[in-house]
């Protein structure tokens, strides 16, 4: 197994470089991973797997009811969202299928839910149903006054974002993908030899690449002489209330779509929080992932018409992410055979549910490109830390303390961690290199008091595993 974050990357030819390792970029490497004859290298950035918009998203498992009919998009969210569902069984990420209801808040909006259902029957999704406001209400007792009515998509759920990534790199990493972390591709070019990256941690070269860049995806594809598409990174501010909110919201609250996006949201979480959000801004910052006081107003705003009294409730944190917006409608997804290379843009909000079948279709656009993987193989499988409020966590269960009392131990007691959960992901096949790695894995410092109460253990605990 190798993980690098430092010194000079090794000199040898792989097979295939994937460039990103986000969701999309995790779950690549992973399909590949289960063709031994090849020596993949995944390649990211920053200090960590997930690290961009993989780690700051809405947590929805998709069932891709309002996607656009016959597009790419629509076929792999609907594959990946079977595959997901599925593997996260397999592995332990908690998912919760909680249904989404689409309110609608005036007569235009009600009009326009046949359509939507409509629309959903030809993506394959044909169980949504109309809902009068009396039955709407009956569902949801704590929903702002006016609301007309609603369609019901029973299959929309709720994930951990945090552990799918993480379980992708670490099935990847097991099986003999190489995982070079802190290594920004600043260049790219493509000759007889195959691909030539020159990174901040040296050069690295590959005779196949798969652009999983995520916001800069668009300046890998035009270091390679395409001029596909242009990533405008488009915000989204979240803010995250406390447990105790919590039993107000039983589904998904979803607005009636725009051209935008899917609008403001209140969604329960499967850390036992709900989340109001998110904006929608474009910008021209790939780096803009910090929140505003507009943009939090503007939150407030709309979270106070959905659920009034969510308003009256505690917010444990606030957070940005920025998804990966083209003028296109549908993802970027192409081979160019003439340079063995794919690329994978502009992967927006559904990129996590989609991420399996993303994986499975650019396996085969390599093959395409005259890639032979060899037999596969079955990956040994990976058991993630239980993160899911709705689930048994380790201090809930005797016959683990039995076995090892340090899981009976807790450190971060907001969000019931145990110095067990913490010592397993500080030896973790993958890591973390920062506090904030740590808590993606572990949810210590996510709760109320952010820390206050458990930082210097958590801290202390840290240092010693990584000295």
């Amino acid at each position: 197994m190798t993980v690098t974050a430092q010194g000079p990357l090794p000199e040898r030819t792989y097979d295939v470089a994937v460039v990103g390792a986000g969701v999309v970029g995790c779950a690549v490497a992973r399909e590949l991973a289960r063709y031994p004859r090849l020596r993949i290298a995944l390649v990211e950035a920053q200090d960590d797997v997930g690290q961009g918009t993989s780690k700051a998203n809405t947590a929805i498992l998709h069932t891709g009811f309002d996607a656009t009919p016959g597009s790419l998009e629509a076929r792999l969210v609907r594959e990946g969202y079977q595959r997901l569902a599925a593997y996260a069984d397999e592995c332990g990420i908690p998912v919760e299928r909680v249904g989404a209801l689409l309110v609608a808040w005036d007569e235009e909006q009600l009009a326009a839910l046949p359509r939507l259902a409509g629309k959903a029957e030809r993506n394959d999704c044909p169980d949504t149903r109309i809902l009068g406001a009396d039955e709407l209400y009956a569902r949801e007792p704590h929903l702002g006054p006016g609301a007309l009515g609603a369609l019901h998509v029973p299959g929309e759920s709720i994930i951990c974002p945090w552990t799918t990534t993480l379980a992708y790199a670490t099935q990847a990493v097991r099986a003999g993908v190489d995982l070079h972390l802190n290594t920004r591709v600043e260049q790219s070019s493509w000759g007889e030899g195959g691909h030539l990256l020159t990174s901040s941690r040296g050069t690295l070269r590959a005779r196949r690449l798969v652009n999983a860049a995520g916001l800069h995806a668009d300046t890998l594809d035009r270091a390679l002489g395409h001029d596909d598409f242009t990533v405008t990174p488009r915000r989204g501010q979240l803010i995250v209330h406390d447990k105790l909110a919590r039993p107000l919201v039983r589904h998904i609250l979803l607005p009636v779509p725009t051209a935008l996006g899917k609008g403001v949201l209140v969604a329960p979480t499967v850390y036992g929080n709900v989340l109001l959000g998110p904006t929608a801004e474009d910008l021209h910052d790939k780096r803009a992932t910090g929140s505003t006081a507009e943009g939090l107003a503007l939150l407030r705003e709309k979270g106070g018409r959905i659920l009034p009294a969510l308003l009256r409730e505690e917010v444990t944190a606030v957070y940005a992410g920025l998804r990966a917006a083209t003028e296109h409608e549908d993802y970027r997804i192409s081979a160019h055979p003439e340079q063995a290379y794919v690329t994978v843009g502009g992967i927006r909000s559904t990129g996590l549910t989609a991420s399996l079948a993303i994986a499975a279709h650019v396996v085969g656009l390599l093959t395409d490109t005259g890639l032979d993987p060899g037999p596969a193989r079955d990956l040994d499988p990976v058991r993630m830390p239980g993160l899911g409020e709705a689930f048994p966590r380790p201090h809930q269960r005797p016959e683990l303390i039995a076995a090892d009392p340090e899981y009976g131990t807790l450190v971060c007691h907001c969000e019931r961690v145990s110095r067990g959960e913490i010592r397993d992901a500080l030896a973790g096949t993958i890591p973390p290199r920062t506090l904030d790695g740590l808590r993606r894995r572990t949810r210590a410092r996510a709760g109320r008091c952010q820390g206050f109460y458990c930082g210097a253990a958590v801290r202390q605990l840290f240092e010693e595993a990584c000295p």
